[in-house]
């Protein structure tokens, strides 16, 4: 088959929906269709796209190349014969922008600013993405770097719209000197008598997906300290040993920490660019979103123990 623009919009709306059968209601198609369709494009290329599983789809470190390339296009295509409004440059503006913790955020606004000089942003750091919702709900900010959990997603109203940036697994933070600590993956079940640090509530299911999978691995945590603030402080605690804590994969550790993958993978957590559909423009959404992909990317290329679990897990190097 050739590939076509239609093909592309049917990756992209799997990667946003993270299920087949999601992404087969949002786009009017029956869900073999969409599958098949999908088969298809997964030959054309050569290798999978995504990763099935339980909880729907994940994109393979190719298929997160993929599916960013995708978007460049069809942002392009889109952008074919449109002038700005009265036909100048448009007027500098400042955009609003609610982000809760991600090492994203930082190139994600340098990003911006390459691709979109005359916009500013005005940031504000919301910690809980039940809260951020809120708050593009009543005009507050603009958009938002948000987060939620397979089975989990955000729920707004019409007048938000939101895209999948990535999803990603959950790793475990642990003191250089641990037993586990020479493993290249631990089960949650060896870490039931260890305490742990865990953030608070985020209103989007957090921290009960971690309960959950504690649950599911056959203990509950004896202590859980909530603790949200400098992940420097944080890791000098666990290098002294007073417990460990589930953190995010591309976390640069300090010599006396090690991050661990999690064997069978049981967290994952996804970040959701959210825009307010009378306030951002599909161009400033597109280069947001690619601002945040590009930030990602950057970040996995940095953090060699995301790279050597890809490695494992698909059999190909980290995006």
């Amino acid at each position: 088959m050739e590939l076509e623009l239609r093909h592309l919009r049917v990756l992209c709306a799997i990667a946003d929906a993270g299920s087949v059968g999601r992404a087969a209601a949002e786009l009017g198609y029956s869900q073999p269709a969409v599958s098949t369709q999908l088969r298809r494009i997964e030959r054309y290329f050569g290798e999978p796209v995504f990763e099935r599983g339980p909880a729907g789809v994940q994109l393979t470190p190719y298929g997160f190349e993929v599916v960013a390339s995708a978007r460049d296009v069809l942002a392009r295509a889109d952008a074919i014969g449109r002038r700005p409004a009265g036909g100048g440059a448009a007027a500098r503006r400042t955009l609003k922008v609610a982000a809760t913790n991600s090492p994203m955020l930082a190139g994600m606004v340098s990003g911006l600013r390459a691709r979109m000089p005359d916009v500013s942003l005005a940031v504000n750091s919301v910690y809980a993405s039940s809260r951020i919702v809120e708050l593009l709900e009543e005009g507050a900010v603009d958009a938002a770097l948000a987060a939620d959990y397979p089975g989990r997603e955000l729920r707004h109203s019409d007048e938000v719209a939101h895209r999948g940036i990535v999803t990603e697994p959950t790793f475990v933070a642990l003191p250089a000197r641990h037993p586990l600590a020479q493993r290249s993956q631990v089960a949650l079940a060896d870490l039931a008598g260890e305490e742990w640090f865990l953030t608070p509530d985020d209103g989007a299911g957090w921290p009960e997906v971690f309960h959950a999978a504690c649950t599911a691995a056959g203990f509950t945590p004896a202590v859980a300290h909530e603790f949200l603030g400098d992940h420097r402080q944080l890791q000098g605690m666990i290098a002294d040993g007073l417990g460990v804590a589930v953190v995010q994969p591309t976390m640069r550790p300090l010599p006396q920490v090690v991050v661990k993958p999690l064997q069978g993978t049981p967290l994952w957590c996804r970040y959701v660019l959210a825009w307010r559909r009378e306030a951002v423009t599909e161009e400033l959404a597109d280069a947001l979103f690619q601002s945040a992909a590009e930030a990602h990317r950057q970040l996995v290329a940095q953090s060699p123990h995301l790279r050597a679990w890809a490695a494992r897990t698909w059999g190909v190097p980290g995006a």
